[in-house]
């Protein structure tokens, strides 16, 4: 991917699921030249998830590999075997980051942790999100999105009420593990570039959900105030909340008491006239009887008519989407947020888009995921330079395995 801006950047991608393959994928699409390393036989994980789902895959290949594999290439190495480790650490002396999301403890068993990978490439950054982090009282705990969801506290105050928390629609646990990787892996390149060493990426999911708690956790320690869920509406704001028209539903998000006089001139409620709702506090105190009655306003008419006047007014305001209406809107499809992928067998589907636009690198572009060793000769080749014959020793011995080409 010549003229990316991390072009030129060698990375062995281990991870499987969700956290770490969402962070390949956004590193792949910065132009790393990203290879998944993958254990013959059956091969990652994922690749199994919804593969023979009629519905939900394109030629045995599941939504959640067709999504998350785009531009990477496949090696088939076993890493349980000393002599696929051999394989293995002959691709580290040219590589730059080993990215993984396993368990705490399993690259230190499997011998492919930071200490012993630098030995072999001083130069070396790896990555591992795990659900805990890699120290601390629990950090052997298993997790998946929803456990740190939950105990990272955005949860609590995710619904309509104390006694109906619910999770986040996306995983944002998974993806929010996924985004902070890529930072910290950019991050540690950069240092490198100063230091010349590389070192090791430490990312905790549970970790990221704090972070994302930003200052709702201050408000917290300032006030000593446990918040509890509200819905769609607003703490501070008023109205500021989902609505119900004659069809879709609609927001609306008055901030501060800008908005707030050309509003009474869409909805046209004499009641709400009154000076007495003139301020931001005041109207929060009346929160409910000025959201209930807008709220019987808005039935009247459909979404389209409520937003047009609305947007005419220059009032903050949407309709909230279905993916069907979210996927197909101009703005994304002018962003190239929804992005058409081959698959290696043929035909294409629908993705998501890579969100970073960097304004020397215009044109995004997308290889297919991979089949499973599809790249394993070209690869031991290309960065080790190893010969034919010992790969196909290494074939022979069962340590790789060269899969279909995706050419």
């Amino acid at each position: 991917m010549a003229g990316k801006p991390l072009a030129g950047i060698r990375l062995i991608d281990l991870t499987h699921m969700l956290s770490g393959p969402y962070a390949g994928m956004i590193l792949a699409d910065l132009g790393c030249d990203t290879v998944k390393v993958e254990p013959p036989g059956k091969g990652e994980g994922t690749r199994r998830l919804l593969e023979n789902d009629p519905q939900f895959s394109l030629h045995g290949m599941g939504a959640y590999f067709l999504t998350l594999n785009r531009n990477k290439r496949s090696v088939a190495i076993d890493l349980k075997s000393e002599a696929g480790l051999e394989f293995f650490h002959e691709l580290i002396r040219h590589a730059d980051v080993v990215l993984d999301n396993f368990s705490a403890g399993v690259t230190k068993r499997l011998k492919i942790d930071h200490d012993a990978l630098a030995v072999i490439n001083p130069r070396i950054v790896t990555c591992t999100v795990t659900g805990f982090g890699e120290d601390g009282p629990s950090f052997k705990r298993p997790a998946f999105d929803q456990i740190v969801q939950g105990l990272g506290g955005g949860m609590s105050i995710t619904g309509m009420g104390p006694d109906q928390q619910v999770r986040a629609g996306i995983p944002i646990g998974d993806l929010g593990g996924g985004m902070f990787a890529v930072m910290g892996v950019q991050a540690a390149l950069l240092a490198r570039e100063r230091s010349g060493v590389g070192q090791h990426v430490d990312v905790s999911m549970l970790d990221v959900q704090i972070s994302l708690l930003n200052y709702m956790a201050t408000m917290y320690a300032l006030s000593g105030e446990v918040p509890e869920p509200i819905g769609n509406s607003h703490f501070v704001h008023t109205p500021y909340n989902t609505f119900a028209t004659a069809d879709d539903t609609i927001i609306i998000a008055v901030i501060g008491d800008t908005f707030w006089p050309p509003l009474l001139d869409v909805v046209d409620l004499d009641e709400l006239r009154s000076p007495h709702f003139a301020t931001a506090p005041q109207r929060l105190r009346e929160k409910a009887f000025i959201e209930g009655l807008i709220a019987e306003r808005l039935k009247s008419k459909p979404a389209a008519e409520w937003l047009q006047a609305l947007e005419a007014a220059r009032i903050p305001c949407a309709r909230v989407n279905n993916f069907a209406q979210a996927l197909s809107d101009p703005q994304i499809r002018h962003r190239n947020m929804f992005v058409a992928v081959q698959h290696p067998l043929g035909g294409s589907t629908r993705m998501p888009g890579n969100p970073i636009k960097l304004s020397a690198d215009q044109a995004d572009s997308f290889s297919p995921p991979p089949l499973l060793g599809a790249h394993t000769r070209a690869v031991l080749r290309e960065w080790a330079g190893l010969s034919e014959e010992r790969i196909a020793a290494g074939l022979a011995r069962g340590v790789l395995q060269q899969g279909d080409t995706n050419d």
